[in-house]
């Protein structure tokens, strides 16, 4: 089992920058694929980034490219999403994920990912 906690959302203007973090339990971080998702109010989840167990790979939405970075520290434990110049429609709840053993690359699929955390609201005002 892996208990995944996100943090480091809050209010930020447009242009703006936050680092969300997710932190894992576990001794078998490296195992594990990690993403992100995000869900805005009567949206469905959506894929924003994925990072392979090495961190060698890294994956993301086209509309967050150039301004999103996620990476891993495994001896952290821990996998980060670094967004900067923000947009209002980057506003929604940000969820990280952690795919197992049965993950097989698709990475944009939450059906992939065997454990998620709680969300964080991120919130980027006009």
């Amino acid at each position: 089992q892996v208990q995944l906690v996100e943090s480091g959302g809050g209010l930020v203007q447009a242009g703006g920058s936050l680092r969300l973090s997710c932190a894992t339990s576990g001794r078998t971080f490296s195992r594990y694929a990690m993403g992100w998702f995000r869900q805005a109010p009567g949206k469905e989840r959506e894929f924003v980034a994925a990072i392979s167990r090495s961190g060698d790979s890294t994956y993301y939405t086209d509309s967050v490219k150039g301004r999103f970075t996620i990476s891993r520290g495994n001896a952290k434990n821990t996998v980060y999403l670094q967004m900067n110049s923000l947009k209002p429609e980057d506003t929604a709840v940000y969820y990280c994920a952690a795919a197992g053993s049965g993950y097989s690359g698709s990475y944009y699929s939450p059906l992939e990912y065997d454990y998620w955390g709680q969300g964080t609201q991120v919130t980027v005002s006009s």
